[in-house]
């Protein structure tokens, strides 16, 4: 097993079914675009040749966070949960945050994901409020 990052189009390419199981609504374009923007680093977790996982991180520094890389993607393919992939995965993410001064990993995951709530706290990550939002398409 290795984790590497995905750099090329290609790469990306590779990605964008994992990705699709993640976000369901969004076109392989759209998922294409996001992940080439400069500040977006996304890794994969290979069996062999077959990409696993993937994780998408961005760098920021905001507010009560300072330096911190936010965790906007991570998706083991399905048939593979539960084999220790996402908490490489995560691993991977915190030593390269750490290693870019990173002084935390953060990330948003919805209401009714307890799955994915427990798979967090099971990585020693906290909730400590919330992400709050609101939709401005449709309120002409």
């Amino acid at each position: 097993m290795e984790i590497r990052s995905l750099q090329t189009e290609s790469d990306r390419r590779s990605a964008v079914p994992l990705l699709r199981q993640l976000w369901a609504d969004a076109a392989r374009d759209e998922i294409l675009s996001w992940t080439d923007g400069d500040d977006y680093h996304l890794f994969g977790r290979f069996d062999g040749d077959e990409l696993i996982g993937v994780a998408g991180v961005l760098e920021a520094t905001h507010l009560h966070h300072v330096r911190h890389a936010w965790l906007y993607d991570l998706v083991v393919d399905e048939p593979r949960r539960g084999e220790g992939h996402g908490a490489a995965l995560v691993e991977h993410v915190e030593a390269w945050a750490t290693d870019r001064g990173c002084e935390y990993v953060a990330l948003a995951s919805p209401l009714g994901k307890d799955g994915v709530h427990e798979f967090y706290e099971r990585q020693e990550y906290e909730k400590w409020g919330y992400v709050v939002e609101k939709s401005l398409q449709g309120n002409d």
